[in-house]
């Protein structure tokens, strides 16, 4: 079945709408994709013709007001009513598009897209989720970063979505869900941590127990459900780390010219790990529990990370994910549930 095209906000990236554009126009090009450019429209049509891009004839929404990285979030969505993200969100919840993806503000993201499309009848919080690298491919990890502070209810909502987003993108037929504590044995963790643990280990979903942070790496589960706070601390140290690892890689290879020699050997291996660990493979992050798809992309996205995350939306949408979660919530799916 066909989908709408999926609206794309060019305005707020630290990269510049040139480069969330040229992303777009690789959806278009390239994927097939169809898509809304959804920002300044002198700005848009002065970078399409740049790039050459006037035949595909990608539609335009104008949108003159650009809600900026170091604006408060709920403020700046009611204060710009004619932002980029407002109005992307408006074309969802009018049903001129089937999706939304934004580079910008992650906290205006939310708001606008909890304010605008609502959520999902019996949602509490939406949550976000992003897929996590490990050794037998990603993970997903819920919430990262929409809910700092949260309840033992709140978080069981959260793995239900998170199983439901991994059975219906993954087909997986039985996805299973950890908790992440600073400790495997029941008895660790702190008190939302234990009393989370309960919940789970009470539901019907495949609950696997507790993880720690040095096991995530290693797969230990399918979905792993974390506070926002704690989930938005992960991610950005395991990016850190990333990024230092493959320095202090380069820093040595270049102290010897045996190191030379075998980074140039294994050049074609560095690259391919470069992109199992690369946030701009996995394209976006879902913002589960919203009635339509919303996708943040990170804010340094370039061109090729912005096309990933439009492919995301796109797929999202096709595979009805936001009335798989309506029914997951209401009732967990039968392939959450243990057998």
């Amino acid at each position: 079945m066909r989908t709408l095209p999926i609206a794309l906000d060019v305005m707020g990236g630290d990269r510049g709408a040139g480069e969330v554009i040229a992303g777009g126009v690789a959806a278009v090009r390239s994927d097939g994709a169809e898509v809304i450019l959804v920002g300044r429209r002198v700005d848009i049509e002065a970078e399409i013709a740049r790039l050459g891009a006037e035949s595909l004839q990608i539609p335009i929404v104008d949108a003159p007001d650009v809600i900026e990285m170091s604006d408060q979030p709920a403020a700046a969505v009611r204060a710009k009513p004619e932002s980029s993200m407002v109005v992307g969100v408006g074309l969802v919840r009018s049903g001129a598009a089937s999706g939304f993806v934004s580079t910008g503000n992650s906290g205006a993201v939310m708001t606008a897209a909890v304010l605008g499309m609502g959520r999902v009848p019996g949602v509490e919080r939406p949550a976000l989720a992003t897929a996590f690298p490990t050794l037998k491919g990603h993970c997903l990890l819920v919430d990262v970063g929409a809910n700092v502070d949260c309840r033992p209810d709140m978080l069981l909502q959260f793995a239900i979505m998170g199983a439901t987003y991994w059975e219906k993108v993954f087909d997986v037929t039985y996805p299973r869900v950890g908790l992440l504590s600073n400790g495997e044995e029941d008895s660790k963790g702190n008190v939302l941590v234990r009393e989370t643990h309960g919940l789970l280990r009470g539901s019907h979903l495949h609950f696997v127990g507790n993880v720690e942070g040095k096991d995530l790496p290693h797969h230990p589960a399918d979905v792993i459900v974390m506070d926002g706070f704690t989930g938005n601390s992960v991610l950005k140290v395991a990016e850190g780390i990333a990024t230092m690892m493959k320095e202090m890689i380069r820093q040595e290879a270049k102290k010897s010219i045996a190191g030379i020699v075998g980074g140039l050997l294994l050049r074609g291996t560095f690259r391919r790990v470069g992109r199992r660990v690369d946030y701009e493979e996995y394209g976006g992050a879902p913002l589960l529990g919203v009635r339509g798809v919303c996708i943040i992309a990170h804010g340094r996205s370039n061109s090729r990370a912005v096309r990933s995350a439009v492919r995301v939306a796109r797929h999202a949408a096709e595979i009805g994910l936001t009335d798989a979660i309506r029914a997951g919530v209401q009732q967990p799916s039968e392939a959450a549930v243990k057998a």
